[in-house]
């Protein structure tokens, strides 16, 4: 490396770290001002405690369970940090990533806690790579079959009887069939695809992810579905939640903020009165979204206190 660009680099370790903690708090200042409080807190209000707490349980497992997808990770790269110390960057990372998006949580944050125990660049790619692949697998294999075996009744006008959710079902799980044949195939083998490589995990590994992905997606649709107190069926209330996570995702709105809300309102509005629902949504959002960022929050303060205090 030419002398400049190691003034640059050594520059930019010093004060990356220190920008990127100020984006993080310039972003949970953004975001408590962008979040309706007073309705988060009334909607709560309105809920039993045991519905709470069943939903606070179920949001904590689905976070636990996501962060294993890091675990999977470390088993496909091979690096040297151990299970506990993945899975903690992970949980960390996830709570940053459905609140703030992919860039701040999914990478960003996941680049500066692995790397600064020495993995490679390169590495932390490849397990963020997977755990995205480990998410939306599960996802393509949940709605796939909920899609195809029980269609869910929605109001949605672009989605009008069973035909086409059952069609898109079909779709689904074809496609995560063709990502298990690529990985009974080519398993272990690296593939590339526009400048991005990355190595297919063998069968068994495969599986793996399809019933952690899947299961994490399950466990969400319960939640959701407790706390529209079971008056809406769970494949209904699973099935929306699937569409609502792609609208998320394809829309790229950091938590998803206003899509999953106009998502099950739109799909409900004809079963359930909109306050309901809006309250049962606002009650998800604070016990998934907000309750592991509130975990998360001084975990991450606690070990940028630690790295401060070991020697560069």
């Amino acid at each position: 490396m030419k002398p400049a660009a190691k003034r640059v680099w050594s520059w930019l370790r010093r004060v990356g770290p220190w920008a990127l903690a100020g984006l993080v708090m310039v972003l949970v200042v953004q975001y408590a001002q962008e979040v309706d409080w007073p309705a988060v807190w009334r909607s709560l209000k309105a809920f039993p405690p045991s519905l709470l707490l069943l939903s606070a349980a179920l949001a904590l497992t689905s976070h636990a369970l996501y962060a294993s997808f890091d675990v999977i990770g470390r088993h496909l790269t091979r690096h040297g940090l151990g299970r506990v110390r993945s899975w903690g960057i992970a949980a960390i990372s996830f709570a940053f990533n459905l609140n703030f998006g992919a860039l701040i949580g999914g990478l960003a944050l996941r680049l500066r806690l692995y790397t600064r125990r020495g993995l490679a660049i390169g590495t932390v790619g490849q397990i963020a790579m997977y755990s995205i692949f480990t998410n939306w697998l599960g996802w393509c294999w949940v709605a796939g079959v909920t899609f195809m075996a029980v269609p869910p009744r929605v109001e949605l006008e672009w989605m009008q009887g069973d035909t086409a959710l059952r069609v898109l079902g079909a779709i689904l799980v074809v496609v995560a069939i063709g990502y298990h044949g690529m990985c009974m195939r080519w398993g272990g083998e690296t593939l590339t695809w526009r400048e991005h490589s990355v190595k297919l995990p063998p069968l068994r590994i495969s599986f793996l992810q399809a019933i952690a992905g899947g299961v994490t997606w399950m466990i969400m649709g319960l939640s959701i579905c407790n706390l529209l107190g079971w008056r809406i069926d769970y494949p209904t209330a699973l099935g929306v939640l699937m569409l609502a996570a792609v609208a998320g995702a394809l829309t790229h709105v950091p938590a998803g903020l206003g899509v999953l809300e106009g998502v099950f309102v739109a799909a409900l509005h004809g079963r359930l009165p909109a306050s309901e629902i809006l309250a049962a949504v606002l009650a998800y959002r604070a016990v998934h979204h907000i309750l592991p960022l509130c975990l998360a929050l001084p975990a991450y303060g606690l070990d940028e206190a630690l790295a401060r205090r070991q020697p560069a």
